[in-house]
């Protein structure tokens, strides 16, 4: 009873500092109008957050959860197309990246550098959640042949670079972006053929990248045969 107490009062905090956090954006928004809107003490308030940052990660992670959730869904590990489950996931995953709220949240945490809980439970309740989901699916894939087998914790780390590679700079730079449905389409698309390109279960033949020194074995890859993926 004092757990299920305890859940309705910091949910109650959450749904109010939203509703803060929309009208005034986080910059203006304040732990006490928070505390004053939803009542109690600021003691009880930090008890449940110790800062706006937290609080913030809080509304936009629940805020966002569907989406997340969406997103992996589309890590189905039984595809019999593993390029159009990995465009599926990818388009799915970029757009949520690049949403307002998303990139509002990620840059908070790249700004709050020194904050350790505060970094540590993004990534975990992001970054890492997603990763680990995504190369257990990648894993599967190699079991059924559908990809190279390899480590699939370096290939998940490289799908993501990937998808997000052509938008990544000009986030960090906050530069203007084109995010629409099309592009972002367009994006994965080559995103996944550059990767199938390595990871495909026809790259076994051109030797053991990756995973070895030998830089040999991907050179035969070539321009052509990249842009023929792309294509």
């Amino acid at each position: 009873m004092v757990k299920k107490k305890t859940e309705v009062k910091r949910q109650a905090i959450v749904d109010m500092a939203a509703e803060v956090f929309r009208e005034k954006g986080f910059e203006r928004a304040s732990m006490a109008e928070i505390r004053q809107r939803v009542g109690g003490s600021n003691a009880t308030l930090y008890n449940y957050f110790p800062s706006k940052e937290a609080l913030f990660l809080e509304v936009m992670y629940q805020a966002n959860q569907a989406e997340i959730t969406a997103a992996h869904d589309m890590l189905d590990v039984e595809a019999d197309d593993i390029s159009e489950a990995l465009q599926n996931f990818g388009k799915r995953l970029l757009a949520l990246m690049y949403s307002l709220d998303v990139m509002a949240i990620r840059r908070l945490v790249t700004s709050s550098f020194g904050n350790e809980e505060l970094s540590r439970t993004f990534y975990e309740r992001g970054p890492k959640r997603s990763m680990d989901e995504l190369s257990a699916f990648l894993s599967a894939a190699m079991d059924k042949g559908q990809l190279r087998q390899c480590d699939p914790a370096v290939a998940t780390l490289h799908l993501r670079a990937l998808i997000e590679s052509e938008l990544l700079d000009r986030f960090i730079f906050q530069i203007e972006m084109d995010c629409n449905p099309t592009r972002i389409a367009q994006f994965v698309e080559r995103a996944v053929a550059v990767f199938m390109a390595a990871y495909g279960p026809e790259s076994a033949s051109r030797g053991d990248f990756p995973g070895d020194s030998n830089r040999k074995s991907f050179a035969g890859l070539g321009a052509k045969s990249i842009q023929e993926h792309i294509e």
